[in-house]
């Protein structure tokens, strides 16, 4: 009778391991993005064109609200075109928090059957989120095109600022979605969260019109560096950056990635046994 083998997988014990083991289940990485483009919009009469609906839908009640009736100034630019250079970080950023924050619950039956490292699953959430606003990017084009704007050379700095709304994006959401698993009131909590920042965010307005006291409490908000860099970038010497708060903003968001990082693999081990 021949000897059996047991196989046993499990996880690296150190970090260094744990970053090896998130190469190696890349794949499982690419899946489960794929997986969540196709299931967002299975079944929905007009598709993707969701994803362009929202973003155009409230440049427009910010348009008629912020610059129509409140004639808030946009600094020489058309009011469509200052929103909605805005609303690209911005909704990508609520769109990634929304998911991610909700993607370990979703995912429960998965992570009680098979090792790997979780990160993978709300990573994969702000994939789907990013796939959003590259179609929503392409909307921008044709905005601009059709008011005749044309960025200078400063757009080429854009993927900077892409990356700060990406680390900014996970970061939010490893804290979510490990704090939701734990605590299901947070499934109640990010939907205020997102509704409140659209407000205090410089979507619908300047933050020229900020006065200079409260700058610094301002920008403690680090989504607002990341618009006006996507401003900054996109629509060029209109909207100078006011660098301190750009500092302020990476500073914010290289912490909260950091810290999200950590805190989701402290919780880690206990997914399991929670969901």
């Amino acid at each position: 009778m021949s000897d059996q083998q047991e196989i046993i997988i499990k996880p690296g014990m150190g970090a260094l391991d744990y970053w090896r083991d998130l190469w190696r289940y890349r794949e499982l990485f690419f899946f489960l993005a794929w997986r969540d483009i196709l299931v967002r919009y299975k079944q929905t009469a007009i598709g993707v064109a969701w994803s362009v609906i929202r973003p155009l839908s409230t440049m427009l009640v910010f348009t008629i609200v912020f610059g129509k009736l409140a004639k808030l100034p946009s600094n020489g630019v058309p009011y469509p075109v200052m929103v909605y250079a805005a609303m690209l970080p911005w909704q990508f950023f609520a769109n990634a928090l929304t998911e991610s924050s909700n993607s370990l619950i979703d995912n429960a039956n998965l992570l009680s059957k098979v090792y790997f490292p979780r990160l993978i699953i709300p990573a994969s959430a702000v994939i789907v989120s990013l796939v959003d606003l590259f179609i929503s990017g392409a909307i921008l084009c044709g905005i601009m095109a059709w008011y005749r704007f044309l960025p200078d050379v400063k757009v080429l700095l854009l993927p900077a600022f892409l990356l700060m709304a990406f680390l900014a994006s996970c970061g939010a959401g490893l804290w979510l979605s490990a704090l939701n698993v734990k605590y299901r009131d947070f499934r109640y909590v990010v939907p205020f969260l997102v509704q409140f920042g659209l407000y205090i965010s410089p979507v619908g307005f300047s933050s020229a019109i900020v006065p200079d006291r409260w700058r610094f409490f301002y920008f403690l908000n680090p989504i607002v560096g990341v618009i006006d860099g996507f401003r900054w970038a996109i629509l060029g010497d209109a909207f100078p950056m006011y660098w301190p708060g750009f500092v302020i903003s990476a500073l914010l968001i290289t912490l909260m990635f950091a810290g999200g990082v950590c805190y989701f693999r402290s919780m880690e081990r206990s997914f399991a046994d929670v969901v």
